[in-house]
């Protein structure tokens, strides 16, 4: 999978990599982000959470309510050999 990789993309990921808890980083989120697309981002996380878990694509869809083709992306990052969400997962233990 392609990754995007600017002058922008990488002062915002040195940002998150600045931020020291969880309410730095809610504050920010919450100025940086609509609450949809926070929701869609945690959404995603579930999802990948769930695929991981064996859980099937019906009872993702509804359980989260994201459709067949948000689980269908997530599937494509987690087949990637370098799938952040599979890091993250484990790194928080989830």
């Amino acid at each position: 999978m392609k990754r995007i990789r600017t002058e922008e993309t990488d002062i915002l990921f040195e940002a998150i990599l600045s931020l020291k808890d969880i309410n730095e980083c809610r504050n920010f989120f919450d100025d940086l982000c609509t609450r949809k697309e926070i929701n869609d981002m945690s959404q995603r996380l579930t999802v990948a959470k769930m695929l991981l878990n064996d859980d099937k694509y019906l009872d993702i869809s509804a359980k989260t309510g994201v459709s067949s083709a948000t689980i269908s992306r997530v599937v494509k990052c987690l087949d990637d050999e370098n799938s952040g969400y599979k890091n993250v997962l484990n790194k928080i233990g989830k």
